[in-house]
């Protein structure tokens, strides 16, 4: 089945991927940053924050976008 995959980690882009039915959020993300923690992105489904046993369905639009940016200063 087919996603639209919004990766906002670096330069960005977006595409969309064909995925196995019965896939989590969480199984597309270690697919996708496998070098990543989840805690350090803001995933949503559709526009909405989702859970990580989410399981994708056909259409659905996934943005991953982190919460901490290299080199930017807490202040």
């Amino acid at each position: 089945m087919k996603i639209l995959y919004i990766n906002n980690d670096g330069a960005g882009f977006a595409d969309y991927l064909d995925v196995a039915t019965g896939k989590t959020v969480a199984a597309l993300f270690a697919e996708q940053l496998p070098h990543g923690q989840p805690l350090d992105y803001l995933i949503r489904v559709n526009r909405q924050p989702t859970a990580s046993n989410y399981v994708l369905l056909e259409g659905d639009r996934v943005s991953i976008t982190p919460t901490k940016i290299e080199g930017a200063v807490h202040i």
